[in-house]
């Protein structure tokens, strides 16, 4: 069996349901620290997470990832058991085949080919690995980065391992993603009974116009690298089951994307202007999940971009659309980040699957990044 494809299938094998990590990390470090890197595991509550390094002095290149999956769904729906890696015409099944157990073992496959053809590199190459990307993220990346300050050791280039292609391997690059800004609005009224409106406040009532205000806003135009800033509404709940009584509240959770364009702290702004406008009795608990940043230019997107060109025969496109990341923890720190990963479609959905002829080429892309950036290192 090909050595990614081989690798990927150990590790998904590991049933790394998050915030657990299985050994997946264990599997890792073993075959890092046998070509050469200084690794430290670091557990923080019950998050695994490990920082591994090698290389002495110069830039620091850094690939960046995670062991943990989301949860498998019904089992019984799974056309092969989610943690037994099964091939299947050309594909790769199996939970966290493509998020993101696929490019982990395309990030240590190309390292180890890496070292064994330049042992003495220029620069130096780190791996930030943990298990709580896809739960509250907040025990993982963000803690490792607190070690790395403690240590002073900045990263200059970081490639980010999620599953960034759309149709084909390399097709899109993320160079960015939107900022998530999540909100629960609750609506205060006065319970009462149906018949006699005249002795209740209906919330859901008052929140419907306020409502209708908040989804025709137009919050910004977006700009060449973002769409405009998205406000959608994900739940409303009110009411106590009963069909003749009016709540005494209703609550609705709503989230922006939102572009470089506008702040946090404009969108907060703007949002409780339109709910004092229409008079509401609320409360609102507002949750920043990431600031939106970008990558526009640099070493690191040339070295992709040449690098995914040179694999596959077509340039990528750079793209900041999709989800958050653990992206957006890294790059307020100065570093230059990308997400390079395999084919998103089947990602978080049951009989979740890869190309199995993909893995090898992204080793590949990885690789040609290193000798793009490190080979060129002062």
């Amino acid at each position: 069996m090909e050595k990614t494809l081989e690798l990927c299938c150990e590790l998904i094998r590991r049933a790394s349901v998050t915030p657990e990590d299985a050994g997946c990390q264990a599997l890792m470090v073993e075959r890092l620290r046998a070509i050469g890197f200084q690794c430290t595991e670091l557990v923080f509550g019950e998050v695994r997470n490990f920082w591994a390094e090698r290389g002495a002095q110069g830039p620091l290149l850094a690939f960046a990832g995670h062991t943990d999956v989301v949860p498998t769904g019904p089992i019984a729906k799974w056309d092969s058991p989610p943690f037994e890696p099964t091939l299947r015409d050309g594909m790769l099944y199996g939970r966290g085949s493509a998020d993101m157990k696929g490019s982990l073992a395309a990030m240590v496959i190309a390292c180890e080919e890496f070292v064994a053809e330049h042992p003495e590199h220029p620069g130096r190459i780190g791996f930030l690995i943990t298990s709580d990307e896809e739960g509250p993220a907040m025990d993982g990346t963000v803690k490792v980065l607190d070690h790395l300050r403690e240590h002073g050791k900045p990263i200059d280039w970081c490639v980010v391992g999620e599953p960034s292609s759309s149709q084909v391997l390399g097709d899109v690059i993320k160079n960015g993603r939107r900022g998530s800004l999540g909100a629960t609005l609750t609506v205060h009224g006065v319970q009462g009974h149906i018949a006699y409106p005249h002795l209740a406040d209906n919330p859901i009532h008052r929140l419907l116009p306020a409502l209708h205000a908040l989804t025709s806003e137009r919050w910004d135009s977006g700009n060449e690298f973002f769409p405009p800033t998205s406000m959608q509404v994900s739940n409303i709940n009110g009411g106590t089951g009963a069909t003749n009584v009016i709540p005494g509240e209703v609550q609705v959770v709503f989230n922006f994307r939102f572009s470089t364009e506008v702040t946090d702290g404009e969108l907060r702004e703007r949002t409780e202007l339109i709910l004092q406008e229409h008079q509401l009795d609320y409360t609102i608990d507002w949750q920043l999940s990431g600031q939106p940043f970008l990558t526009a230019s640099g070493h690191l997107v040339e070295a992709a971009v040449a690098s995914i060109a040179d694999i596959t025969g077509h340039p990528p496109e750079l793209s900041t659309s999709g989800g958050t990341s653990d992206g957006r923890f890294i790059a307020p720190t100065g570093a230059q980040v990308v997400e390079v990963g395999p084919v998103n479609a089947s990602i978080h959905k049951l009989n979740e699957h890869v190309l199995a002829a993909d893995l090898p080429r992204l080793s590949a892309i990885y690789k040609g990044i290193m000798a793009r950036l490190l080979l060129q290192a002062v």
